[in-house]
């Protein structure tokens, strides 16, 4: 029952509140099911208690985390459990923000049993990017590519269509329908200039968000002139052109000023905390090799997703996928845990967390 509700949350994309799912059972019987769909809207529990109806008094409910016990947009879900009355609750996972503090206790002393599930990890894992955001101000990130065998993500003069087949490319697309903001370079949109948006499968477009310190984002490019329909955000330096923030501010583009480094590209953490702010969870990292060398070498990549083609570009001025700061022992290479292996038609997807 507690996998059902860990796949239900799944259905879910109400950042900046975590996905969570539920179920309502009867010994083997499921009466209720339900997910956290979309901030503002009923909490999982709430929707599958109210599916359960009247078989919910004496039942067992299944939360992958803790009930909330404050009232924020919607009431506390601890009420709604006492008035329902099941006989026992399963809890995934303790909530980080601390909006279910008390809550557990107040339902253990009204007679409700509260027990923790075995897939405690599996749970966590469900909300690391609300926990991350909750502990630090920060949104997860995941860093996607795709590459040559050799590591190239493109040639020496920029291009990288297509590196991969069609099944990783859809696979892809997921991962952007997935994800709550898109986050590039000035680099790929003036070198590819991509639309950002999920295409290949069913799902929400994420916010594009272009790094660009000077403002060099075209106003005939892509992310630009969809601005009006999918929302485009582009950070950038306090003393950037005034006409090309005007121009862009009248396509519908979001502009918001964030702190510089000394070689006047965007600070990623200062740009990553502004997200977090703009209620962003969940980060993809598309590129180019700048944006992900710099996010890497602050140590701000959660996880990976990382398309192999099986393809030899062969030329050593080719683009590398990274532009971090120089290593001089393997020693000092990120190292993956919790690593898997997928196939694409002819491409290898490589997942891990960064640890």
């Amino acid at each position: 029952m507690m996998r059902r509700a860990l796949r239900q949350a799944l259905r879910g994309k109400p950042s900046p509140n975590p996905r969570v799912g539920a179920v309502v059972a009867r010994g083997p019987e499921l009466v209720g099911l339900g997910h956290h769909a979309a901030c503002g809207g009923p909490h999982a529990e709430a929707v599958a208690l109210a599916r359960a109806g009247k078989q919910a008094k004496g039942a067992t409910l299944y939360v992958t985390m803790e009930p909330c016990n404050h009232r924020g947009r919607t009431g506390p879900c601890t009420e709604l459990i006492l008035s329902a009355r099941p006989k026992r609750l399963v809890v995934g996972c303790a909530d980080p923000s601390g909006n279910a503090d008390g809550g557990l206790e107040r339902l253990r002393a009204a007679g409700i049993e509260v027990v923790a599930s075995d897939l405690r990890e599996e749970a966590r894992q469900l909300i690391a990017d609300f926990d991350k955001h909750a502990r630090l101000g920060l949104p997860l990130v995941t860093l996607k590519a795709a590459i040559t065998l050799d590591g190239h993500m493109a040639t020496r003069s920029g291009d990288s269509k297509w590196i991969t087949g069609e099944a990783a490319r859809k696979q892809a697309h997921r991962l952007r329908a997935e994800a709550d903001a898109i986050v590039v370079g000035v680099g790929t949109v003036l070198a590819d200039d991509p639309a950002l948006t999920v295409r290949h499968v069913r799902g929400q477009d994420p916010m594009r968000v272009v790094l660009d310190s000077r403002l060099r984002t075209p106003v005939g490019s892509q992310v630009v002139v969809s601005a009006r329909v999918t929302p485009t955000v582009v950070l950038h330096a306090r003393d950037a052109p005034p006409r090309r923030a005007k121009a862009l501010a009248s396509s519908g583009v979001e502009l918001v000023p964030v702190a510089v480094a000394r070689n006047g590209h965007i600070r990623v953490r200062a740009a990553l905390e502004r997200l977090a702010k703009l209620g962003v969870l969940r980060v993809l990292a598309e590129g180019g090799p700048t944006v992900h060398g710099a996010l890497l070498d602050a140590g701000l990549v959660d996880q990976v997703e990382i398309f192999i083609a099986p393809r030899l570009l062969g030329d050593a001025e080719g683009r590398s996928m990274l532009q971090g700061r120089p290593r001089r022992r393997i020693l000092d290479a990120t190292n993956l845990s919790a690593v898997r292996t997928r196939r694409f038609g002819p491409d290898i997807l490589v997942s891990g967390r960064v640890e």
